[in-house]
C-alpha cells in the first residue's frame, strides 16, 4: 500500500496538509486564549468537506484537542462541576439521538450568539443557575445543540467562565467538559450509522497536530495574568458571537 493511498485516499494532499495544520493552529489558539479554536476549525472544514461529514469529523478532531488540553492541565480540573455536567450531557445526547435532524441554522446561530453575549457582558448569573442543577441543564442543552450546530465550545466556555477567576481552572474544566461532550456526540453519530474508519489516518494526524498546538499554547498561557486572560477570553467569545450573527444575516 502506497503512502498516498494510506493518508490521502479521502482528500487531496493539499487539503490533508491544510486540515492537519489548522488542527494544530486552532488548538494553540484555544489553549492560549481560552476558546475559539473549535469554531475556526469548523469554519475551515465547512469550506472543503461534504456537509454530512463536517460535524462528526470535527467532533473527533476536537475530542483530541480538548482531551490533550485536559490531560496536560488535569491538576486544575474541577471534578465537582464535571460530575454535574456529565449526567446532563448524557441526557442531551440521548434526546439528540432521537431527533438527529437539521434545525434552522438562523435560529440556532442567533440563540447561541445571544447567550454568549449575555454571559460575557450581562450581569453575573445567580448562584442557583451556576450550581449543580444549573450545570446539569447546561450540559444537557449544549450537548443537544452540538449535535446540530457542531461547535458549541464558546457557549460552554461562556458558562464556565462565569464560575472561575483562575485561568487554568477555567481552561482545564472547559476542556474536560468538551471532551465528554465530543465523546457522546461521536457515539450518537456512530449509532446513527456513520463510519469513521476511512478517515482515521487524517483524524490521527489532526489529533497529533492538535496536541502539539495545545502544548505550545499552554506555555504561552503561563505568561498571561488571570485578569488579562479573562479580558482576551471575553473578546474572543464576543467575536465568535458576532460571527454567528453575521452567519445568520447571510442565511436570511
Amino acid at each position: 500500500m502506497s503512502l498516498s493511498v494510506l493518508f490521502f485516499d479521502q482528500v487531496s494532499l493539499d487539503v490533508f496538509i491544510l486540515l492537519v495544520a489548522m488542527a494544530g493552529l486552532t488548538s494553540f489558539f484555544t489553549a492560549s486564549f481560552g476558546a475559539g479554536g473549535g469554531v475556526m476549525l469548523l469554519a475551515v472544514m465547512a469550506q472543503i468537506l461534504p456537509p454530512q461529514l463536517i460535524i462528526p469529523l470535527h467532533g473527533v478532531a476536537q475530542l483530541g484537542s480538548n482531551a490533550g488540553r485536559a490531560v496536560m492541565s488535569w491538576r486544575h480540573i474541577d471534578w465537582k462541576l464535571i460530575g454535574a455536567f456529565l449526567p446532563g450531557a448524557i441526557f442531551g445526547a440521548f434526546i439528540g439521538s432521537f431527533v438527529l435532524v437539521s434545525l434552522p441554522p438562523v435560529i440556532m446561530y442567533l440563540t447561541i450568539a445571544v447567550f454568549i453575549l449575555y454571559l460575557c457582558w450581562g450581569p453575573k448569573l445567580p448562584k442557583m443557575v451556576l450550581g449543580a442543577w444549573g450545570t446539569v441543564i447546561a450540559g444537557a442543552v449544549t450537548t443537544l445543540i452540538t449535535l446540530f450546530a457542531g461547535a458549541t465550545g464558546p457557549l460552554v466556555a461562556a458558562f464556565v467562565k462565569q464560575i472561575y477567576t483562575d485561568r487554568f481552572r477555567t481552561l482545564a474544566t472547559f476542556a474536560t467538559a468538551m471532551s465528554l461532550q465530543h465523546i457522546l456526540k461521536i457515539g450518537v453519530f456512530k449509532v446513527a450509522g456513520f463510519s469513521l474508519a476511512a478517515w482515521l489516518p487524517l483524524l490521527a494526524c489532526m489529533v497529533i497536530s492538535g496536541a502539539i498546538g495545545t502544548w505550545i499554547g499552554l506555555r504561552l498561557l503561563k505568561r498571561i495574568p488571570d485578569k488579562r486572560f479573562h479580558q482576551i477570553f471575553n473578546i474572543v467569545l464576543t467575536l465568535m458571537a458576532l460571527r454567528l450573527i453575521w452567519q445568520s444575516w447571510v442565511l436570511l
